[in-house]
């Protein structure tokens, strides 16, 4: 039998403390009674994508919501109430919707590995439908290209879905609110390389770029 312990992460999240505070006392002071992060940050729940470790962010910076592939989907409360609570109380002016190369959610939806939780009646299979749906046109052009090799075509599928996301994000009804509003809030849409650790820009759109 074996038996999980919490010690080894409370060890690490103290000796990571320390360290803050012998680099700066006043580290954890900045942010106890408030928050103002910049941005909100619109990611995939694969643990290889950490948005704090891999923009360099210290607590405060960011507001965080992740989930399967990057999804945005009108209809998740979770989701939109995190982003009124973004963009309305806590004034951030950035988006960023990131996506991954090698995600599994975007394979899950190619049917690649074959998954009995994607394809039985649960919650998994539902979100995976969903996104199937999203990504629709870029399945087809994934079934319809033969060139290049599969990692390609694989990254290719990936950004198709960052851009699909992307197009909902925009549409969605807290962003179109802020952008009529003359709220400053820019939206983009990323995809982050896990070979090199490189985030790449795909596409970007501002409020003085809205047409109501």
């Amino acid at each position: 039998m074996i038996v999980t312990t919490l010690k080894p992460l409370l060890a690490k999240n103290r000796s990571w403390a320390l360290q803050r505070r012998e680099r700066n006392p006043h580290y954890f002071e900045k942010y106890l009674h408030q928050q103002k992060p910049h941005s909100l940050w619109i990611g995939c729940s694969d643990s290889r994508v950490p948005a704090e470790v891999l923009t360099g962010s210290h607590p405060g910076e960011l507001f965080v919501h992740r989930n399967i592939a990057n999804m945005v989907v009108p209809d998740d409360d979770n989701l939109m109430s995190v982003m009124q609570y973004a963009i309305f109380y806590l004034g951030v002016q950035r988006i960023v919707l990131c996506g991954h190369y090698g995600c599994g959610g975007v394979q899950a939806a190619l049917g690649l590995p074959a998954s009995p939780l994607a394809t039985e009646n649960s919650a998994l299979a539902r979100r995976i439908a969903a996104l199937r749906r999203s990504l629709q046109q870029g399945l087809v052009e994934y079934h319809a290209s033969d060139a290049g090799e599969e990692g390609t075509r694989l990254n290719r599928l990936v950004e198709a879905n960052v851009l699909a996301q992307y197009a909902q994000l925009v549409a969605s009804e807290p962003v179109r609110q802020a952008w009529q509003a003359g709220q400053a809030l820019d939206v983009f849409g990323c995809v982050y390389d896990l070979q090199s650790g490189h985030l790449k820009e795909l596409i970007q759109q501002s409020a003085e770029e809205f047409t109501p």
